[in-house]
Formats: C-alpha cells, structure tokens, sequence
C-alpha cells in the first residue's frame, strides 16, 4: 500500500515539472517576441534612406574559397588537438597547423594565416574538396565587397586579376580592371560553430581559420591597371582591402615596401571629393603593419574592423606591438573607448602628417554593430547603416535574405556603458522597438545596433565584408 506521504510527494514533483516547463515555455516566448520586435525595429531603420546611386571602386585580389568543416577536415588528415596550443606566423607543417588551430579556436578567434609547405597546403585542399559538405565560392575581400556594393545598386570598378571562372561570380554589373590570369589562388575556410569540441577545447563562438599559398595576390598584381582606371572613373569611394596577404609572405628583399609604396602614391594621388576606406584584417607581421599604417590608414578617411583587429590596432598606435588574441565578446564600453582612442589619433593633421583625417569608423562584432561618424562630414545615415549592417549581418551568416525569428538570438545586453574609462559614464538602454541607439559627442556621433545573431549558420567566412559593405551603402 503506498502512504498517503508518497502520493503527495509525487504529485508535488509533477507540478513542479509543469511549473518549470510553463515558465520555460513563458520565457521563450518572452524572448522571441523581444527578437521579433528588434528585427522589426531594425528593418524600420533600414528602410528610412533609399539607396543611392553612387560609384565605388574597390581593390585588390580575389581568390577561390573552399569552405569547409575544419574539425572534420582535421580528422580526415589525421591531425589531433594539440597539448599545448601555439601561435606561428606561417605553417610548414601539421604540427603547426594543429597548434594553430587549437590557439585560435579555444578563443573562437578568427584568423587568416600563409601556408609556407605547398604540399601540405594542396593536400589539405585535396582533403576538403572531398568532404560531403564543402562549398567553393568567389574569394578575397575585394570581390566579395564589390558583389556585395554591385547587389545594393552602386556602380562598382573592381582592381583584380581573375580567372573566367572567378569572373563569372562576378555581378555582371561589375568592370574589372585587372589583366585575366590562369594561375587561381585557393583559400581554405576551416570553419568551425559555437561549442564544438576538439579534445578538451570548446569553440566560445563561431568562427573560422583562413589559411593560404597565394603566390599572386600578396603582389597586388592589378594595382597599375586600377590605378590609371581611377584617373577618369570619377569615384566617390575607394575602399582597399586584401593586404593581410602580404603577411609573412616570403618577399625578395624591398618587394613587399615597393609594392606597399606604390599603393600609398595611388592614394596619394586620389581626389579629396574621393573617400577613401580602409578594411582592415588580421595582421601579425609587424614591419608590415607599420607600413600599412604610414602608406594606408594615414590617407583613409574611414576604417572598418572587427574585434579582433581594432585592439590590434589600438596596441600597434599606442605601444608600436601587435596583438594577436582578443576578446572574441568585447563590451561596448570597452570598444567604445577604443574606436575613440583612434578617432582622437587620427583626426589630427598633425598626426596624419597632412594626408587625411579620419572621420569615420566601423566596428563589426558578433553580437552589435557600432559606427562613429565626424558631424558636418559626408558621411550620413549613421543610424540605418548601423541597422542595414546589423541585419546583413545575420541574412549573411543564415544564408537568407528573409529573417526568421527562430533562428535568431540576441547576446548582447539589456543596457551597456558608454565608457569604462570615464568616471561618470552613462547607462543606455538598447530599447526593443527602436534598437539603434544614437548620441552625440564632442564633434562625433556614435550609432549601436544589436546583431540578430543566427543560429543555424551556413558560413561565416566573408561575413566582415559584407558588413561593412552595407554599412557604407547608406553613409555616401
């Protein structure tokens, strides 16, 4: 005979399942109603500026990408996780390529990186292209951002030598400078999603390492032709991109500064009515760096970076020394205290040594977008650029241009701090149904926009990109 004690205990127990999965279920509702109402506040936003008919021109490089599960290709070539996770400037073999890994996926970092051994290189590509779920794609920054810019509507002049086959990714709209080439470098994307295991490392984000044998694009080989094209083109942005390509790679003795050289004279030579955008990438090279920071960042009027390569570049203006990790989940605070930093640098001729000032920059992270633009500038629309990039952000990622609910999430918070350096900071919330949040300082606005992160991700390579494409979209 059960006792009556028994009986109660048990029906207590059921209610109190019930009382947890009606609460959960309460709580989920909350919080898709609170995505559909920042998605709704967003597309509101992004809506507000029609887009505009403008004319960009856009270098250098382009490649193939192979994009596949960097875990499984892993295991396919035998490679393990390493004991003890190490940073390299370039790989010669699959020791360092596991160390690699390891360094930068128990942090969810992204990071590009030169193969030096052409045989393991063509072994790896071998090795992806014959997974079950691979992907090859048109490549390289500037390809990328200019099908991107040619989709939106604006007219796009491309600096870049392609194959037929790379050219036929191209939006048809697109005029490529570059001479047609036969020779087609390959970037491998080993991507990896949030949480994944490899031994006792947990990725904290999804994320991606790129890693190469260009034996072209380090060259800039299409500069001459963009050059002479840019003469008459009557541009009203130039964006570089692609230089990370240079890194560690192994130049003859002067090649890499000539070649850097000859860049910072074309720039030298654009009109002032001709903004110039820099998009920076993971550098690690510090000789490089520094020359790209005297021949490219001191003529740009505009940076855009993600979260990794803006403490880069804050530790390479403050302390002369590259940074090779950070935070993969910065708070705004401390971004914003950074992207001031830089502006406060280099919106002084004094500094620029007369070149350029700069009047704004774009951070892109995984969970908001953040843009700071100089006032009375030509830059405008700082509120729907930050949305059109939060949004193209997610549709990016989940492979859709429709948004859906649930396969959205937000990880950013409630409210944020607008400074950590200040001592009397303000708390702004993030208010659902008008989620850009915008404020004036000193002679600059900042605009914050949560990012729909998606959870059903289909690539992240490309992804900075084609964020910072749309965001210049609605700024020119």
């Amino acid at each position: 005979m059960v006792s009556t004690g028994c009986k109660a205990g048990g029906v207590i127990t059921i209610l109190v399942v019930i009382a947890a999965y009606l609460f959960k279920r309460q709580a989920d509702e909350a919080l898709r109603e609170r995505v559909h109402q920042v998605l709704s506040g967003l597309l509101r936003a992004e809506r507000k500026v029609p887009h505009p008919k403008f004319r960009v021109a856009i270098g250098f490089g382009g490649c193939q990408d192979l994009v596949a599960d960097g875990l499984e290709l892993l295991d396919k070539m035998h490679i393990g996780p390493p004991d003890n996770p190490t940073h390299f400037h370039s790989v010669d073999n699959t020791t360092e390529l596991a160390q690699l890994m390891g360094f930068f996926f128990r942090h969810g970092a992204a990071a590009e990186r030169y193969i030096s051994n052409e045989t393991l290189f063509k072994e790896l590509v071998a090795k992806a292209d014959s997974l079950s779920h691979r992907v090859w794609a048109l490549g390289g920054n500037a390809p990328v951002m200019a099908n991107r810019l040619a989709r939106e509507g604006l007219d796009v002049l491309l600096g870049a030598r392609l194959t037929p086959n790379m050219a036929k990714a191209l939006d048809s709209s697109i005029k490529v400078t570059g001479k047609e080439t036969s020779s087609e470098d390959v970037h491998l994307l080993m991507e990896y999603k949030a949480g994944a295991t490899w031994g006792q490392y947990t990725a904290p984000r999804a994320n991606r390492l790129i890693v190469h044998s260009d034996s072209l694009n380090p060259f800039l080989d299409s500069l001459e032709e963009f050059q002479e094209q840019l003469k008459t083109y009557n541009a009203d942005l130039l964006i570089v991109g692609g230089l990370q390509m240079m890194d560690n790679f192994p130049f003859k003795d002067g090649k890499r500064q000539e070649r850097v050289k000859k860049l910072e004279s074309t720039l030298a030579n654009v009109p002032q009515k001709t903004q110039i955008h820099f998009e920076l990438a993971s550098f690690t090279d510090k000789s490089l760096m520094e020359e790209i920071y005297e021949s490219v960042v001191l003529y740009s009027d505009s940076l855009g970076m993600n979260e990794q390569e803006l403490p880069n570049l804050v530790s390479m203006m403050t302390g002369g020394n590259v940074t090779l990790l950070s935070d993969s989940h910065p708070r705004i605070a401390t971004s914003l205290d950074q992207m001031r930093l830089v502006y406060n640098i280099l919106k002084n001729t004094k500094e620029t040594g007369g070149r350029r000032k700069l009047t704004r920059i774009h951070l892109h992270t995984l969970a908001y977008q953040a843009i700071l633009t100089k006032k009375g500038t030509a830059w405008k629309n700082t509120m729907s650029a930050a949305a059109k990039a939060a949004l193209t952000a997610h549709r990016h990622v989940c492979g859709s241009q429709y948004i859906h609910v649930e396969k959205a999430k937000l990880i950013v918070d409630d409210s944020f701090s607008s400074s950590k350096s200040d001592p009397k900071p303000q708390r702004i919330p993030i208010k659902d149904n008008r989620p850009v949040t915008c404020w004036d300082e000193e002679d600059y606005e900042i605009c914050i926009a949560p990012v729909l992160v998606c959870t059903q991700v289909l690539q992240t390579g490309g992804g900075g990109d084609n964020v910072s494409s749309a965001g210049l979209v609605l700024q020119l």
